[in-house]
């Protein structure tokens, strides 16, 4: 305890976070990406039932109102894209509750972009190129894969057919015995599960691995695909087997938007999950008309990590929650 007051990290990973900054600050500044900041607290939040949220009270004079620690700037940047702010990025802290371990800390530094006029594969070029200038020419290789694809590589199974049977004997297999009691009968959570463990940790072994096409069943914020209703425009982002990024070419129905946040305050509510009332505000903007768009987020402390080969995310952050 006597030399808990101390960092968690080394100097020289604390200069590297400054000029993994200042590099992402350049990159947006030449592309015309305008810098932003939105806030941490705010009477919203999302409602995905696989993030839990931190909340605080307001007190003004004699009267009391509950905020949330945002799990991500997106509504708040949304709403500026609404009111005619154009291409988007922002740095900053986001806030996950009970998310602690190697790759995850509460508090964690998070960067947000949002490019009008994108569509997903000009997104995925520009995730492609952020890395690659981050990491100095030691990463050239990109590869592109559809979810169906890699899955069924990994898995021997077609992510789109959900075959209960199927999937427990899958998991049997590969002796994931928790499975069964983890996933229940539940597709999205059978998804996720066998993703983690079959197929993540093989991606990005020597390039840039992008995923597309996630089923729909998985993604509250992203358009379906018109060719292919089972499916919507998300990619996520890997490399040596670790998620860094998550991005949508966004929706932009208010009235679809609402619908699957009810949808997701009715499971949180079947979980025994504490449900907040939906983000009007959010959905207000998207009825005013939000443009034509594609949006990423990445984190850094993991992104960090990767570039410094640190084993875990306390040797990234100066105060990791321990220390806090």
């Amino acid at each position: 305890m006597a030399e808990d007051w101390r960092p968690a990290c080394s100097l020289d990973n604390l200069k590297q976070r400054a000029q993994m900054l200042e590099k992402i600050r350049h990159f947006f500044a030449s592309r015309h990406v305008l810098e932003v900041e939105t806030p941490i607290l705010c009477q919203g939040i999302g409602t995905d039932p696989n993030l839990e949220f931190f909340s605080t009270q307001y007190l003004s004079g004699q009267r009391s109102r509950n905020y949330f620690m945002q799990t991500s700037p997106e509504f708040c940047m949304k709403r500026l894209l609404a009111a005619g702010s154009g291409s988007i990025y922002q740095i900053c802290k986001a806030f996950r509750n009970g998310e602690s371990g190697r790759f995850h800390n509460p508090e964690f530094t998070l960067l947000e972009w949002y490019r009008v006029d994108f569509d997903l594969a000009q997104l995925m070029d520009e995730v492609s190129d952020l890395i690659k200038t981050l990491f100095e020419g030691e990463l050239q290789k990109v590869e592109k894969i559809s979810y169906r694809d890699i899955f069924y590589r990994h898995t021997r199974l077609d992510p789109l057919d959900f075959n209960l049977e199927s999937w427990r004997q899958c998991a049997r297999n590969h002796q994931l015995t928790d499975a069964e009691l983890i996933c229940a009968d539940n597709h999205a959570i059978w998804l996720d599960f066998l993703f983690s463990f079959l197929v993540q940790p093989r991606l990005g072994k020597q390039s840039i691995c992008l995923i597309y096409d996630y089923p729909a069943c998985q993604s509250s914020l992203a358009k379906v695909k018109k060719q292919d209703p089972r499916l919507v425009e998300r990619v996520e982002v890997f490399l040596r087997g670790v998620e860094l990024g998550n991005g949508y070419f966004e929706l932009t129905d208010a009235q679809e938007q609402q619908r699957r946040f009810e949808k997701e305050q009715d499971r949180r509510n079947q979980q025994g999950l504490k449900a907040p009332g939906l983000d009007w505000r959010f959905l207000e903007a998207l009825k005013s008309g939000l443009p034509r768009c594609s949006g990423m987020a990445i984190g850094l402390d993991r992104l960090l990590m990767l570039m410094t080969n640190s084993a875990e995310i306390n040797d990234v952050l100066t105060f990791p929650i321990g220390r806090a």
